[in-house]
């Protein structure tokens, strides 16, 4: 696991906790799907750079 597969983790998880923050808040769903859509692609992009699959 390098760094930049770490890096993308932190923020994909970092992303999760703003989407849990943003839906106590009732604020607009629109971002909340945005927020999913960037959180779930720095998770994927993360995990695939860990099991090598893409360099």
């Amino acid at each position: 696991m390098n760094g930049l597969s770490t890096t993308l983790i932190v923020v994909g998880l970092f992303l999760v906790g703003g989407i849990i923050s943003f839906l106590k808040q009732g604020m607009p769903r629109s971002i909340i799907v945005l927020l999913g859509i960037g959180a779930a692609m720095c998770l994927t992009a993360g995990t695939l750079r860990i099991e090598g699959l893409w360099s």
